[in-house]
């Protein structure tokens, strides 16, 4: 049965990497120097590295959600940057070092 649920938008963390490989057999193209390649996703996890091999046709929406991971955490490194900036004025004031106008 079909999910009734909007597909979710992915956040991915990582890199979008080309693994090149021979295959080992004698009369393979990759045996006279051009291998074989594969799209993967390349991740941290518990300090280790992991790779998660994509194929082609997952290639856009791993591109996107890599982006939208990006811009999600630029937007909330600018929100704790501006938190620190308020919470530091906000400590000189009532310390006394700087008045409403600054």
């Amino acid at each position: 049965m079909p999910s009734t649920h909007p597909p979710q938008q992915l956040f991915l963390r990582g890199s979008l990497i080309t693994l090149r490989r021979k295959c080992g057999k004698p009369n393979c193209h990759c045996s006279k120097g051009k291998p074989h390649q594969t799209p993967a996703l390349s991740y941290s996890f518990h300090g280790k590295t992991k790779i998660l091999t994509l194929r082609e046709k997952d290639l856009t929406e791993v591109q996107q959600a890599l982006a939208r991971y990006r811009r999600a955490l630029l937007s909330i490194e600018t929100k704790a940057q501006r938190g620190i900036r308020t919470l530091s004025i906000r400590i000189q004031r009532e310390k006394g070092g700087l008045s409403r106008e600054n």
